[in-house]
Parts: structure tokens; C-alpha cells; sequence
């Protein structure tokens, strides 16, 4: 079974299990701390993924670094993905329950770069696309400055892409101009 499908599996487990214990937003705090700390140590996501560590060694890393940060049902859940020798998911899980809890809680998270900082109006039609695009209401918009893309925009939402920058343009317009089926007979 890929990667991808266990960690959905087991991400759907916990939120169902938070929400059942009322305690679905402090496993989500645990789990946005947790997905901080892989991102940010690449030791430790390769040591979770590696398959020559025992799993009770990366369980005794795993609570030597979270023991106190995280709450109990987080703590009895890193034990059993390590038991069930899962432990090269745990990264997958984390970014899937965040995807899973934006979902419950009808939130959409997008992403929009563009060459120059939107202005007011600007934001509000982005926000505006994404919500057409998804139907959903909420919206997270995260906005990054790329001058490169010359002008226009990249939107990100999910795991979709909408590029209409500048830049792809020229890009799609190279490409077309270099298949140029027409020679001249001079």
C-alpha cells in the first residue's frame, strides 16, 4: 500500500478519534508542531524513514523529543505507527491531517505568488477565485514575491495550479514559435 494512502488512512483515524475525545484542536497544535520539526530537521525525517533503526529506538527519539510538547493521545499515537512499523508515513501523516482538518472545518488553503505585492483590491479577487474554484467559504491566503514571473500570477491551491504569469506565457509562446511548421523555400 503507498505511502500516501496509509497516511490518509491513519491522519483520518486520529482527527476521528480527537473529535470523538474533544480534543481535536490540541492534536492539531500537536500535529502542526510535529510537521514543523520534520520540516525543519532532515536528520529526523531520514531516521524515521530509514529501516535499519529499530522502531523502539525511533520511538524513544520520537518521545525524547515530543514527551511534555504533545498530548497524550499524540504521544499513544506515535506508538502505534512505530508498532505497526509505519514510521516512514509519519511525515505523510502529519500534512494529511492538516489537509483533513482544513477540509472538516470548511477551510481552503491557497497559495498565490506573484511579481509585485497584491494591493487590497487585487487579494480580495484572488480570494474570490479560490473560493470559485472550491467552494469553499474560508479562505487562507499565503502570498509570495517572485519578480521573475514578470508579471501576472501562480496560484496554488491544494494540489492544483493555475499559472497565468507573464513569464509562462513567454515560456508557452517559445515552445510554439520553436515547432514552427512553416520554412521558407528561399
Amino acid at each position: 500500500m503507498s505511502e500516501l494512502r496509509v497516511a490518509s488512512r491513519y491522519a483520518k483515524s486520529l482527527l476521528d478519534l480527537a473529535e470523538e475525545r474533544g480534543t481535536l484542536e490540541q492534536v492539531k497544535q500537536d500535529m502542526d508542531l510535529f510537521t514543523k520539526v520534520l520540516d525543519e530537521n532532515r536528520e529526523l525525517r531520514l531516521l524515521l524513514r530509514n529501516p535499519i533503526v529499530k522502531h523502539d529506538k525511533k520511538l524513544a527519539i520520537l518521545n525524547a523529543v515530543f514527551t511534555g510538547k504533545v498530548s497524550d493521545i499524540t504521544s499513544k499515537f506515535f506508538t502505534i505507527i512505530t508498532q505497526k512499523n509505519r514510521e516512514s508515513a509519519l511525515e505523510f501523516i502529519g500534512t494529511e491531517f492538516q489537509r483533513q482538518y482544513n477540509q472538516l472545518r470548511g477551510m481552503q488553503l491557497a497559495e498565490v505568488t506573484t511579481a509585485a505585492p497584491l494591493d487590497a483590491p487585487t487579494r480580495l479577487q484572488v480570494v474570490q477565485l479560490v473560493r470559485q474554484q472550491t467552494g469553499q467559504q474560508d479562505v487562507t491566503l499565503t502570498e509570495k514575491v517572485d519578480p521573475s514571473l514578470i508579471g501576472g500570477f501562480v496560484l496554488r491551491i491544494g494540489d492544483k495550479l493555475i499559472d497565468d504569469s507573464v513569464s509562462y506565457r513567454l515560456r508557452k509562446l517559445r515552445t510554439e514559435f520553436s515547432k514552427n511548421p512553416y520554412h521558407s523555400l528561399v
